[in-house]
């Protein structure tokens, strides 16, 4: 009889063992499929397609990578001038035509834009494009006039550290807000297209909302630059400046050497007022 037992006793601790040990494969299967799944999902939004490398690899070749801002490293000499500059179809007919253009490939690509904003009803024009060195000269000396130097150095850049020097940055406007280059731009019906819609012809807003500390600049809803397409859908996917794009991607300082600031150019934009 208790040989009986022992033995129903022992066939019970088996099965409830095997069903245990069942139960936690499964459990592990299921659990490494998930995490499995998840790293190939990530691996798949992280890794860029083949023909986007190419293309990215492209522009930086273009120079359309190329960054400016405040960092001494980065500014631009006073002859450096873009060989490939044209006008731009759509601008405020009330400024200066010496800010009507843009590197080729940035003009055709806001003009499309341009047009394909219009088809929904809205005008975006190009107040500002290219400017020379001695444009900005001008300009930041007329802000420091009106504000003084540290306010104007919030919204205006100094002669040699202006992207728009470039050829591929532009401020933009419309006539929800008569053509005026202001924070207002940000909120009309055309700005709101702009932001939302810019990086599909290649473009960011240079500088975002909050990121100040990192661009150099307070926002600008206004002012845009063009990146070339892979750089501009993955920037605005990301949410990151042109600094930090860069930075992650090992892109380097992309100014050409013959396009950097000498130490004269140094002296002449840190004495520029």
């Amino acid at each position: 009889m208790k040989s009986k037992r022992f033995g129903r006793f022992t066939a019970s601790v088996l099965i409830v063992m095997i069903a245990i040990l069942l139960f936690a494969g499964c459990g592990s299967e299921n659990r490494y499929e998930s995490v499995g799944s998840q790293q190939a999902g990530s691996a798949e939004n992280d890794r860029r397609s083949e023909s986007a490398q190419k293309a990215l690899d492209q522009d930086v070749s273009d120079g359309y990578l190329i960054l400016v801002n405040k960092d001494q490293a980065n500014h631009l000499s006073a002859s450096y001038e873009p060989s490939d500059l044209e006008r731009v179809k759509y601008v405020a007919e009330d400024r200066s035509p010496a800010g009507w253009s843009m590197r080729h490939k940035a003009a055709e690509q806001f003009n499309l834009m341009s047009e394909d904003a219009a088809k929904e009803g809205l005008d975006v024009v190009v107040t500002t494009a290219y400017r020379s060195y001695d444009f900005q000269t001008q300009l930041f000396n007329s802000y420091v006039a009106q504000k003084g130097e540290e306010e104007a150095n919030k919204t205006s850049a100094r002669p040699g550290e202006s992207e728009h020097q470039t050829g591929l940055a532009a401020d933009l406007s419309t006539s929800e807000i008569n053509y005026a280059n202001s924070s207002a731009f940000g909120d009309t019906k055309a700005g709101k297209w702009v932001a939302e819609n810019c990086w599909k012809y290649g473009f960011i807003i240079r500088f975002p909302e909050g990121m100040d500390s990192i661009t150099g600049y307070s926002y600008e809803p206004w002012h845009i630059r063009y990146v070339g397409d892979t750089a501009a859908k993955e920037i605005h996917d990301s949410g990151i400046t042109l600094e930090e794009y860069i930075k992650e991607n090992k892109l380097g300082n992309s100014i050409p050497a013959d396009a950097r600031a000498s130490a004269s150019d140094a002296e002449v934009s840190e004495g520029g007022n």
